[in-house]
C-alpha cells in the first residue's frame, strides 16, 4: 500500500531504474515522468527532471532528443532477468506453437496491438531464480538459491528455489517487473483477454498487486491442488527435538492468477467481436471452476521435457483449453521454458506463441513440444515416440 508524499529512501531512483531497465534505447522525459507517476504518487515532474540531471552521467546517459537510459556500467550488470548473452536463434514453428528465443520484454514492444487472445505462463516465480549465476549452479548440482532435496524411497526429487532468502531488494524488483511486464503486455491483448499467471503461495500477492496496478482486472484465482514430497516444514536442524512443529503450513496448492484485459462494452458483445471476456466450460453441464486437483509431474514426462518447474499436461490442457471461450485465438507464454504451455495448446488444437530468452530452454522446448503434444496423459509413451530416449538431456533429470 501507498500512501501519497510518503516515499521510500531511492523510490524513485528505482521506479526510473527499472523503468529504464525495460527500455535499453532510452527513454524521453516525458515518457519516464509518465511511467514513475504511473508507480508513485505525488512525485512532482520537476522532481523527475532535476533527479535525472542531477546523477547524469552516474546513474543516466543523455541521449539525443531529451533522451536517457541506463549508463553503460547498469546495462553491463543487469538485474535477475535480463536478457541472456548470445546468438539470437530463429523462430521454430512446431505445429499449431511458433516458438520465438528473445526477451520477452523486448518482444512485447514490437508486438502489434491487440494480436493476443490469451496468456498462460508459468513464470520464474522470484526472477532471482533463473538468473544465469543460479541456473548455473543448478545445472552443476551446486544449488545456490535453489534447495535439491534428497532422495526419498529411492525417487529423486525437484530442485525447489527458497524464497525466504529473498531480500528486500529482490522483492521490490520483482514488483517493478511485473508490473513494466503487464504494462507491455497489455496493448498487445485483445479487450477481454484471459492472464493466467502460476505463482507461489509467499509471492503471490506481489505479482498480483503489480499486475492490478497496471491497469489488469483481476479475476480471482486457479487453485492448482497439488501435494508434492518436498516436506521441509519442521524445524531446520531441530526436527526430532520439535517433530509436531510445523514451521510454516504444508503447501499443498498451487496459485493460478486470473486477469484479464478491461471488456468492451457487455461480455456477449465482446465475444461477439474479439471472442473474449470468459472461460470456455468443460461441458454445457459444468462451469469452468477455480480448483482443479492435479499430481505432482511425472517422472516419464519429465524424461520427456526435465526443465525444474515442468508442470503436467494433464493440468495444463484443461487451463488452456479453457481461457478461449470460443476456442478461438491465439495463446501467448512469454515465459515458455520447456514449451509445455505450447504443446498443451498443440493438444487442443489451439494456435500459440511462446517466448524464451535462454538458449539452452530454447532448444529443450524445441525438442520437448513435439513429445509433449504427443503425450497420453497418465500413460508412459506418447502417441509417436514409444521411447523418451532420444537426444541427450540438456539438463540433470528430476521428480516432483
Amino acid at each position: 500500500m501507498r500512501f501519497p508524499n510518503k516515499k521510500r529512501p531511492g523510490e524513485v531512483r528505482d521506479a526510473i531504474v527499472n523503468y529504464l531497465r525495460t527500455r535499453p534505447d532510452g527513454a524521453t522525459v516525458r515518457q519516464i515522468q509518465a511511467e514513475v507517476a504511473a508507480r508513485l504518487d505525488g512525485v512532482p515532474p520537476s522532481s523527475i527532471r532535476s533527479y535525472l540531471r542531477l546523477n547524469t552521467p552516474t546513474l543516466f546517459a543523455r541521449m539525443e532528443r531529451a533522451q536517457y537510459a541506463l549508463n553503460e556500467s547498469l546495462r553491463g550488470h543487469p538485474r535477475p532477468g535480463s536478457e541472456t548473452a548470445g546468438k539470437t536463434l530463429a523462430p521454430v514453428e512446431l505445429g499449431n506453437a511458433m516458438l520465438v528465443h528473445e526477451d520477452c520484454l523486448k518482444w512485447l514492444r514490437a508486438r502489434e496491438p491487440a494480436s493476443i487472445h490469451a496468456v498462460v505462463t508459468d513464470p520464474p516465480y522470484g526472477m532471482f531464480e533463473y538468473s544465469d549465476e543460479q541456473q548455473e549452479k543448478l545445472r552443476s548440482g551446486k544449488g545456490g538459491v535453489w534447495r535439491i532435496p534428497p532422495s526419498f524411497d529411492g525417487v529423486k526429487r525437484s530442485p525447489l528455489p527458497r524464497f525466504t532468502v529473498l531480500t528486500p531488494g529482490d522483492l521490490r524488483y520483482l514488483e517493478e517487473y511485473f508490473f513494466d511486464w503487464a504494462r507491455l503486455l497489455a496493448p498487445a491483448l485483445v479487450p477481454g483477454a484471459n492472464v493466467l499467471v502460476a505463482s507461489n503461495p509467499l509471492l503471490s500477492h506481489v505479482v498480483s498487486g503489480s499486475l492490478a496496478r497496471a491497469g489488469l482486472e483481476r479475476r480471482g484465482e486457479i487453485v492448482r491442488l497439488v501435494m508434492t514430497m518436498r516436506g521441509g516444514d519442521r524445524p531446520k536442524h531441530a526436527h526430532r527435538e520439535f517433530d509436531m512443529v510445523s514451521v510454516m503450513p504444508r503447501s499443498m496448492w498451487e496459485p493460478w492468477l486470473a486477469f484479464r484485459k478491461p471488456i468492451e462494452g457487455r461480455v456477449q458483445d465482446n465475444l461477439r467481436k474479439w471472442k473474449t471476456g470468459g472461460f470456455r466450460r468443460p461441458s454445457s453441464e459444468k462451469p469452468f471452476g477455480d480448483v482443479i486437483a492435479s499430481a505432482p509431474t511425472r517422472k516419464q514426462e519429465r524424461a520427456l521435457a526435465p526443465h525444474p518447474s515442468l508442470k503436467p499436461q494433464a493440468f495444463l490442457r484443461q487451463i488452456v483449453r479453457g481461457v478461449l471461450p470460443l476456442g478461438e485465438g491465439v495463446v501467448l507464454d512469454p515465459f515458455a521454458g520447456s514449451g509445455s504451455t505450447l504443446a498443451a495448446a498443440n493438444a487442443v488444437g489451439y494456435k500459440s506463441i511462446g517466448i524464451e530468452k535462454d538458449t539452452r530452454y530454447f532448444e529443450l522446448a524445441r525438442i520437448a513440444i513435439p513429445r509433449l503434444t504427443h503425450l497420453i496423459p497418465g500413460a508412459t509413451r506418447t502417441r509417436r515416440d514409444k521411447s523418451s530416449s532420444g537426444e541427450a538431456s540438456l539438463f540433470p533429470s528430476c521428480e516432483a
